[in-house]
């Protein structure tokens, strides 16, 4: 009778499996919490950008050299928002909440949200989205979005407007009139 083999050794998952690279030299795997902090915390033009106070991102997509979709890792502290109510003509968003109690609003409703719940925006429904945090901890969750060339985004409740061209976000009073 033949002695049984042991199961193979799992890959390895240690901390120094973040260190490696693939072929184009971005890493494999990493911890969230050590990607930093977006440089600039809001891409809105003034006066939109100070009312993005109390949100951090971390671009984890970005981090893997991913082009087609993002993906962030977001915090709002107490009282914070997570952008301008806004909707996307051609791309797709995704949320999953992590940690705390965001809410939802949207053209139809003020929704709060647990950790566990997830929710999305399909591309040209015409209703406009955010998340809020009214609670007095941080709210964290995932964000995932494409990055369609020549989506165009509307703000209903702000003089602004957006075109992706060229992999960025041109900003446009909703008149045309460039900001």
């Amino acid at each position: 009778m033949t002695a049984p083999t042991s199961p193979p050794s799992p890959p390895d998952v240690t901390p120094a499996a973040s260190g490696r690279v693939d072929a184009g030299g971005f890493p494999v795997a990493v911890q969230a919490a050590d990607t930093p902090l977006r440089t600039k915390p809001s891409n809105y033009p003034a006066p939109f950008a100070a009312r993005m106070q109390g949100r951090e991102k971390r671009p984890l997509g970005d981090r893997f050299g991913l082009t087609r979709f993002g993906v962030n890792h977001v915090r709002l502290a107490p009282g914070s928002q997570a952008s301008l109510r806004h909707g996307h003509s051609l791309q797709d968003e995704f949320v999953y909440v992590l940690a705390g109690h965001p809410v939802l609003l949207t053209d139809a409703c003020a929704l709060p949200l647990a950790p566990g719940m997830c929710a999305g925006f399909r591309h040209g429904s015409g209703d406009a989205h955010t998340l809020v945090n009214p609670g007095d901890t941080w709210v964290e969750y995932l964000e995932v979005g494409d990055r369609t060339e020549g989506d165009t985004v509307h703000y209903p409740d702000d003089d602004l407007q957006a075109l992706r061209r060229d992999g960025a976000w041109v900003f446009a009073h909703k008149d045309g009139t460039p900001w």
